[in-house]
């Protein structure tokens, strides 16, 4: 288990730093207003970087960030100051890929906040409770696609009974884990 690559945290803000979807996964930041605060300073410590085609690292506050940036949307994984930057930006890659498949490539804040279930559903396929799951962005899309009963319709579009029943897969699947 200590050998165990773990996440602390998964960002996905704006242009201007702002939340669109963030999970953490450690109790490195207590509070909402820890977090929002780690979010804003990492945000602008960030933001004149080029990230754009490929992946950048940096250190903070004794974290190691990795993060990209697409249109106005800026993605983010951090791990301990002892994690592999590779395996991190592993996950970051598959979460950017597996978002602009579930987007259909049209990756910005506007797509991303109309389909925030997809991408929520997106961070849990890759993380749970800071240890990965999955990298693969087609294996990830793919079980996002199949978790919502109508692939094309988001939850805010399902009926009721259509909600509880895939409330109630979500939860038998996790009982039988």
């Amino acid at each position: 288990m200590e050998n165990l690559p773990l996440v602390k945290n998964i960002l996905l803000l704006d242009s201007e730093g702002k939340r669109i979807a963030v999970k953490y996964y450690s109790d490195d930041w207590p509070t909402n207003a820890a977090k929002e605060a780690f979010e804003k300073a990492v945000f602008n410590k960030t933001q004149k970087t080029n990230a754009r085609s490929e992946a950048e690292i940096t250190m903070f506050e004794n974290y190691v960030v990795v993060y990209k940036f697409i249109q106005d949307l800026h993605f983010f994984v951090t791990g301990g100051e002892d994690e592999n930057e590779l395996i991190l930006a592993t996950v970051l890659q598959g979460l950017f890929d597996a978002v602009a498949l579930l987007l259909r490539g049209n990756v910005e804040k506007k797509e991303a906040l109309e389909n925030l279930d997809l991408v929520l559903l997106c961070l849990d396929e890759i993380i749970d409770g800071g240890i990965i799951l999955e990298t693969d962005a087609n294996v990830i899309a793919g079980k996002v696609a199949s978790n919502s009963i109508d692939a094309g319709a988001p939850l805010s579009e399902q009926t009721i009974s259509q909600a509880l029943a895939t409330a109630r897969e979500h939860l038998t699947r996790s009982l039988l884990k």
